[in-house]
């Protein structure tokens, strides 16, 4: 019985050595994706939208207020009244306009990247499957320290099986 607990013991250190573990960089794989490169478009263009949308209500704010400015001594009360509402709530619309378009891009980002990181895990899981690797770490994520002599870089494999360069 001691014989058979010593050789599991000393077989046990062996096996360790026998896992196998491999890297990946996904922020690589990702920019080489050209569906990566489609989202950064498409959210530029969202981008490019809301600001002028956001430049034509500030102009719009901007020419009331200096037409407000230059008039207001000559005005009667309740319309001096009635245009510095208005003016504040044109300011406030603007306001809320920026907000809403700031969280619309945020989730439009969000949901664009979601999509293609899904597709890199699944090729990863994948790769990690086929290679029978215990461990598949990302470097582009800030793990401190990865022996990349002891593990695999499987980067270009995972490239390949989305069918990238």
């Amino acid at each position: 019985m001691k014989k058979i607990v010593f050789a599991v013991l000393l077989a046990l250190p062996m096996s360790v050595f026998a896992q196998k573990f491999a890297h990946v960089n996904s922020e690589q794989i990702i920019q080489a994706m050209p569906e990566f490169t489609t989202a950064q478009t498409e959210v530029q263009n969202l981008q490019k939208q809301y600001e002028e949308e956001l430049q034509r209500m500030q102009d719009e704010l901007k020419t009331k207020s200096d037409d407000f400015d230059k008039n207001q001594a000559t005005l009667p009360d309740a319309v001096k009244q009635r245009r510095q509402q208005e003016l504040q709530d044109l300011y406030q619309r603007l306001q809320q306009y920026y907000q809403t378009s700031e969280q619309e891009l945020q989730k439009a980002r969000t949901e664009k990247m979601q999509t293609i990181q899904t597709k890199v895990l699944n090729a990863i899981k994948e790769v990690g499957a086929a290679g029978q690797y215990v461990y598949v770490m990302d470097i582009s994520s800030g793990i401190p320290y990865i022996s990349e002599t002891l593990s695999t870089d499987v980067t270009a494999e995972v490239k390949a099986k989305l069918g990238l360069k």
